[in-house]
């Protein structure tokens, strides 16, 4: 039924729960392909001042960045690889729900397995929420865990 499995991770601890799901469905489904995505975002445009004035070269932060993405994925790939899965992974650079769902059209996924973060209220208004605007406009069906102990009360 699937080909191939989406799992976009943010670095947290919380996005990495989704993997135990990607890797029971894509072994019991017997999944040919899973890619592991990261996105980095860009610096807000309000925070281009503030990093100016503290003498911090924006391009070099945003290589560090990406740099630090790639190691990321390469040890989770390997850690989800152990599973006997084809696993690889990619780092895109964007907004993060955007990206996602740009990434999933461009390459067929057919399958996004991904966390949230349990946010609600005020809080979720305020900092917006990934995984709620990838299951909004996404094409392609969308699982999305909440991991153990991430709810958190509302603000």
């Amino acid at each position: 039924m699937y080909r191939k499995i989406l799992a976009p991770l943010d670095g947290s601890e919380f996005a990495e729960c989704s993997l135990e799901h990607v890797k029971a469905i894509a072994t019991g489904c017997q999944v040919p392909e899973v890619i592991l995505l990261r996105v980095t975002e860009p610096i807000h445009s309000s925070d281009l001042a503030a990093y100016a004035e503290a003498g911090i070269d924006t391009a070099v932060l945003m290589k560090d960045v990406k740099d630090a993405a790639e190691q990321y994925m390469s040890k989770i790939t390997a850690e989800v690889k152990k599973g006997g899965l084809n696993v690889t992974s990619a780092v895109a650079s964007g907004w993060a729900a955007d990206e996602i769902l740009s990434f999933a059209n461009k390459n067929g996924v057919d399958l996004i397995i991904m966390s949230t973060h349990g946010r609600s209220g005020i809080s979720r208004w305020f900092l917006g929420s990934v995984a709620d605007k990838v299951v909004r406009h996404s094409t392609v069906p969308v699982l999305t865990v909440a991991p153990p102990g991430c709810r958190v009360p509302p603000l």
